[in-house]
């Protein structure tokens, strides 16, 4: 990795939730997506924090947009200027966020440069498990299409689900059908959301209320974790009492390597409104 010529540099954006020490450990470049109240635009994660946006709704929920085209640019233009050649972009799922197509497109103002984008299909740290690996493989060595292959055949082994309390938020956001939205928060029934493989968001079970749902993630991570060696992660969203119970019951499953614990950035915060519990499972 001493050739200038085979340093890789490796970009995500914020909604990748990974614990900041992994971001700075492995020098990886994060664009931010933006947050828009009607007399402001925050950066994700830079310039508000979660509780930030928690603690202003529901009188105000704000908009989100895909990282800044000349934050792109600028930043692909300071990784030429330090003579690297290879750039590896992996982001938000392109069902749920225009920034993959956005770096794809400025991508073409950089023909000096080898830039290969990875549409996750995933979100928070869905994207953030592609990420660090991506991070353990170049400091590794590899080469940059190596390290696309892999990447690309590891997105079928990472699967995320969460709860909420209220689909409000997600139908406010454009998320989720308004009349299923409505329908559930009058019968109590909470879906479990994931993503399917066309990066979006879908319906993976139904239950009936908050505890049964949260329940119901358990279950989903010990079923895909059974017969396997697994990292998980356990995200939430103004919810960390009841996302800690959750760590502490898989922490104890025989078969977890790692577990990440955290909270989800403010952009994602913003669709999904306080109150998500989520779990992610990376079979080895």
């Amino acid at each position: 990795m001493d050739n200038i010529n085979e340093k890789i540099a490796l970009i995500t954006d914020s909604s990748c939730d990974l614990p900041e020490e992994i971001i700075r450990n492995h020098s990886i470049f994060t664009l931010p997506l933006r947050v828009i109240y009607p007399d402001r635009e925050y950066r994700d994660g830079v310039d508000i924090t979660p509780q930030e946006i928690y603690d202003r709704m529901p009188d105000e929920i704000p908009k989100t947009s895909m990282a800044s085209p000349l934050d792109c640019k600028n930043l692909l233009q300071s990784i030429r200027d330090q003579g690297i050649k290879n750039v590896l972009s992996i982001n938000i799922s392109s069902g749920l966020s225009g920034t993959f197509d956005m770096i794809k497109m400025i991508s073409k103002d950089f023909p000096d440069l080898n830039i290969i984008a990875i549409d996750s299909k995933s979100l928070s740290i869905g994207l953030g498990f592609m990420v660090y690996e991506a991070a353990k493989m170049i400091s590794q060595g590899l080469k940059i299409d190596e390290v696309k292959e892999k990447i690309i055949s590891l997105r079928e082994k990472i699967k995320i689900f969460y709860c909420l309390p209220i689909l409000e938020y997600l139908k406010k956001g454009g998320r989720i059908n308004t009349v299923a939205a409505t329908i559930g928060d009058i019968m109590d029934i909470k879906p479990i959301i994931s993503i399917n493989e066309e990066g979006k968001y879908y319906s993976h079970a139904k239950v009936r209320g908050r505890k049964k749902s949260l329940e119901k993630l358990v279950e989903i991570a010990k079923e895909i974790s059974e017969g396997h060696i697994v990292n998980l992660a356990v995200m939430h969203g103004n919810a960390e009492k009841e996302a800690a119970k959750i760590k502490e019951t898989l922490s104890n499953l025989p078969n977890v390597k790692d577990i990440i614990f955290g909270q989800i950035g403010p952009a994602l915060g913003v669709h999904t409104g306080p109150g998500l519990v989520g779990v992610c499972i990376h079979v080895l």
